[in-house]
């Protein structure tokens, strides 16, 4: 049963969101590149979460066929933020984000494929208008063609993990799945580092030294970015409803995309035709969670017996 919510909820709720509307922006501010930041960040959110479980004495300990399905999404995680910094590198942060903003629309299609349930028309719908602000930007801003796909293949990613999180919730703590999805993506990672040396950095050697503020960066992707946020999403759903929830995470395109413009300035400046791209996207993202919830509204009540 959810309990009742204060203002101070709603404020911090806001404030999560606007914490990771942050990370393509950290993505970008630390040296590394995409997979090594992912190993740092990893294994400093796996060390973190750790520690929480210890101080709040939640128990981490799951069989062995429950650790390969938790391992194997945090694969995916892996993957998924791979691609997401990577696309912030080849284009800019509020390219990446707006790439991103598909996340939810992907999730629509995805969870009915893996969870067998209808398509609904709505979510047809909203796809469509989703493309079409893809071509909008793709037609305008040719020279990020490639971190604006990597940008969607990360939000493929992203959406899948987060249905399959949705399944692993029935029978795990939030604790158990973060704790091994954040160890099984550093391990992940990490394996994948001699491929990716071998056939896709172009013969430039692995980074792992850090440069000038890299630490404090790092420190605040793996810690507050990661382990806070989500220590404080948890607590906060008991007493927001995950309609609330999820209508105020579809937001974080649009505080990350501002944040970018203050910090970066002019290098973050795009074509009109780019926001109007980008608002065609957020439009519908922001539309999902409304037509969802009248389409609840609207089924009639089946009479008992």
């Amino acid at each position: 049963m959810i309990g009742k919510a204060t203002i101070k909820d709603y404020f911090l709720l806001h404030f999560i969101v606007l914490i990771w509307g942050f990370t393509a922006i950290l993505g970008l501010l630390i040296s590394l590149p995409s997979l090594e930041l992912v190993f740092y960040r990893t294994l400093i959110a796996a060390v973190g979460v750790a520690l929480v479980a210890f101080l709040r004495k939640k128990p981490l300990a799951v069989t062995l066929p429950q650790l390969l399905k938790i391992a194997g999404v945090g694969v995916l995680i892996s993957l998924h933020w791979i691609f997401f910094f990577w696309s912030a590198r080849l284009s800019t942060a509020s390219v990446c984000l707006a790439g991103m903003a598909t996340t939810s629309l992907w999730t629509a299609f995805v969870d009915p494929m893996i969870n067998r349930t209808k398509i609904k028309w709505y979510e047809v719908a909203l796809g469509l208008l989703v493309i079409s602000g893809l071509l909008v930007i793709f037609q305008f801003e040719t020279g990020y063609w490639m971190g604006l796909s990597m940008a969607l293949v990360a939000a493929f990613f992203g959406a899948l993990f987060s249905v399959l999180n949705g399944r692993l919730t029935r029978r795990h703590t939030p604790y158990q799945i973060t704790f091994y999805e954040m160890a099984a993506a550093c391990l992940f990672a990490l394996a994948f580092m001699p491929v990716y040396a071998a056939f896709i950095s172009g013969g430039e050697p692995l980074q792992f030294a850090w440069e000038g503020l890299d630490w404090l960066w790092l420190l605040i992707l793996g810690g507050v970015c990661t382990v806070y946020a989500f220590s404080v999403s948890v607590e906060l759903m008991k007493r927001l409803s995950v309609f609330t929830i999820n209508l105020t995470i579809n937001l974080e395109p649009v505080y990350g995309i501002v944040l970018a413009v203050l910090i970066f300035g002019e290098s973050e400046k795009m074509t009109p035709q780019f926001y109007l791209g980008t608002l065609i996207i957020l439009v519908s993202v922001l539309l999902y969670p409304l037509m969802s919830y009248w389409s609840r509204r609207k089924k009639p009540i089946r009479p008992l017996g």
